[in-house]
């Protein structure tokens, strides 16, 4: 495997941790990154290519033509539109699923159905194109719904509702004002799970699993929960409430009897799945969505606490052999803290100056570029998304990484800053609670 070649397939935060941590593997000579940002650019042995993600045909070719060894793709809309496929099909070795492997992802309404057939637990459900039956259907429920857009909708098409009025407008939104177009063209309704939420990612090799370590989320905009819903405003690693007994629960009941399912199904599953999991006080842990890749921002601070190369495990999955034994982690706890641009979760604001990233390589503590882009010959990197930065710190606690992640941001001469930028005061302190 020395002297391997990789690109990875994407351009935000997760993508440059993917990239940050296979430039550190000895096993890789050349890392790509189509189409990458200015962080993934600064990386040892990596170079940006000028191709989007959606361009399958290009990205094909390109790696062909540079004899890529090995294809990492980052974002799942280029996972459910058949990456996948096409690279296999030109002979490459390629870590994601198939396009009718990442349905799981791309259809909740599928992925609801699949768990339902394979007895996996998740939270009773409908399925509706037709707001009178939808509505019919939140009358008959004895609690809140959650509404969730069948398709696509980078994380924000959730709708979480308190009652039968807020539901009913839920489904309106989606299915008569169409907000998130074709992909809530249908949706499915839920009952509203209470616990607390954790984020599991496994490595797959469509019979194996390889669990990572655990993560928690914060979707809300702002602190405390509140607001809407995000793509992610920071994650911590590991959860507190998810020791090895969990795990191994998890992977038991909810893991390995999906990916019997999807195989069963003539859809093997060889990849990352990663579920969003409610640990319910009465039932345990039950699945609230599938996610056919790796996690964002959950994959900045897992990575960071990863404490072996991570390249034989994604060539393994993408082989169908994953390696033997456990995967190996740091002690302690990592954190990200989202850096958004003003407007976010609406049409965000770009083109700020984000200032303090050269200052950053002596405290140790990351920032993983999610929307930024250089400002042409003057050297600076702007805003240009709506989550710009994902600050990433590790310490031997979560006191101590949240002390880190938080000591770099703000508006001193030496901190990472830039107008308008707004970010969650309270990433892990749950955790620590």
């Amino acid at each position: 495997m020395k002297g391997s070649s990789v690109l990875v397939v994407g351009s935000g935060g997760r993508e440059h941790a993917l990239a940050w941590k296979l430039a550190a593997s000895p096993l890789c000579d050349r890392v790509f990154v189509a189409p990458g940002n200015p962080g993934t650019a600064a990386l040892p042995k990596t170079t940006n290519i000028p191709i989007k993600a959606e361009a399958i045909a290009e990205l094909t070719a390109f790696s062909v033509s540079e004899k890529i060894d090995l294809v990492v793709c980052g974002p799942e809309t280029a996972l459910v539109a058949g990456l996948g496929d096409a690279m296999r099909d030109a002979g490459l070795t390629f870590f994601g699923p198939s396009r009718a492997a990442a349905e799981i992802e791309g259809s909740k309404a599928y992925a609801k159905k699949l768990m339902a057939g394979a007895g996996v637990p998740t939270a009773a459900f409908g399925v509706f194109d037709d707001v009178a039956a939808a509505e019919a259907y939140i009358d008959r429920q004895a609690g809140p719904v959650v509404v969730k857009a069948d398709g696509l909708c980078a994380g924000k098409g959730v709708i979480v509702t308190s009652n039968a009025v807020e539901a009913k407008a839920a489904v309106r939104r989606l299915l008569i004002d169409r907000e998130f177009g074709d992909a809530g063209a249908r949706v499915v309704i839920e009952e509203r799970l209470r616990g607390r939420e954790v984020s599991m990612m496994a490595l797959c090799d469509a019979t194996r699993v390889q669990l990572l370590a655990s993560a928690e989320d914060h979707k809300a905009i702002g602190d405390g929960d509140v607001g809407p819903n995000t793509g992610g405003m920071g994650t911590y690693s590991p959860s507190s409430l998810v020791d090895d007994a969990l795990a191994a629960r998890i992977v038991e009941t909810i893991f390995v009897p999906t990916l019997r399912a999807m195989d069963g199904q003539g859809r093997p599953f060889a990849g990352l799945l990663y579920g969003g999991l409610m640990l319910t006080p009465d039932r345990g842990p039950m699945v609230i969505e599938w996610n056919c890749r790796f996690g964002d921002p959950e994959t900045q601070s897992v990575l960071v606490r990863l404490d072996e190369d991570l390249y034989p495990w994604l060539l393994g999955s993408a082989r169908g052999v994953l390696p033997a034994g456990p995967m190996r982690w740091h002690a302690g706890a990592a954190v990200c803290v989202v850096l958004a641009a003003s407007g976010y979760p609406g049409p965000p604001r770009s083109g700020d100056v984000i200032r303090g990233l050269d200052r950053l390589d002596e405290t140790g503590v990351l920032a993983f570029h999610a929307g930024t882009k250089s400002a042409g010959d003057s050297g600076s990197v702007v805003s240009s998304g709506g989550r710009v930065l994902g600050i990433t710190a590790r310490g031997a606690d979560l006191t101590a990484a949240r002390a880190r992640a938080y000591g770099v941001i703000g508006q001193g001469q030496a901190d990472v800053f830039f107008e308008g930028m707004q970010y969650r005061k309270d990433i892990g302190a749950r955790g620590i609670q």
